[in-house]
């Protein structure tokens, strides 16, 4: 399943997590151990940079964060992110250099990577969101099934059992997600792909392509 394995779908000079997300395959590898990796990691960063702002909690000095925002730790905010007004960032979540989290987005158990937007009414749970992928107002993941059952991955006739119960979404860089479309459990979008508003998604979409609906995906030209 080489459309969703992070080689292919990240550039991992673009995050503060790229020497961890490196040890994995599969991104959704990755999901357990965001809160310890954050863990390890705020407590070596450059206090001329960074502050500590509470329990697990730091925070760029350069950051812009709104006072109405709630932040939960374990939780790294890096060099120029944007928190706006009612974000809620319930933990274990890094937030990448430039970043926009917005108005009434709610992060939990997230690597967001550098030059994200997820700026308006967004929901993004047990998902990793590469550089500069962008998800439209309203647009959400959909982190477990309705049955409750542990998430598959399928490309076609390729099957991957990830043994999670909660799984959001996989966005490669550069990836456009249209406004209300909802990211089922198991999505993986690869690079360079975009997803048209409304858009119902489930399984691997390739890189570099355009997807309407499940039975039309197109390549870019």
């Amino acid at each position: 399943m080489e459309n969703a394995k992070i080689k292919n779908l990240y550039n991992l000079e673009e995050t503060i997590a790229g020497e961890y997300l490196a040890q994995f395959t599969y991104p959704w590898e990755a999901l357990k151990g965001i809160g310890d990796f954050i863990k390890k990691l705020g407590p070596t960063l450059d206090s001329e940079k960074y502050e500590q702002r509470g329990e697990n909690i730091w925070v760029a000095k350069s950051a812009k964060v709104a006072p109405t925002a709630c932040l939960n730790g374990p939780l790294i905010i890096d060099e120029e992110a944007e928190i706006r007004h009612c974000a809620f960032i319930r933990g274990n979540a890094i937030v990448g250099k430039g970043s926009v989290v917005g108005n009434s987005t709610e992060l939990k158990n997230d690597i967001i990577f550098n030059s994200v937007q997820v700026p308006h009414y967004n929901y993004v749970g047990d998902s990793i969101l590469g550089f500069k992928s962008h998800m439209g107002a309203g647009s959400i993941t959909s982190n477990v099934k309705s049955d409750k059952t542990l998430v598959v991955v399928k490309d076609g006739e390729e099957k991957i059992e990830t043994g999670l119960k909660k799984f959001g979404a996989m966005l490669g860089d550069h990836v456009e997600v249209g406004c209300n479309s909802v990211l089922n459990p198991g999505t993986v979008i690869g690079r360079n792909t975009n997803v048209y508003p409304l858009s119902m998604v489930r399984g691997v979409v390739p890189e570099n392509s355009i997807y309407k609906n499940r039975n039309e995906i197109v390549q870019k030209r």
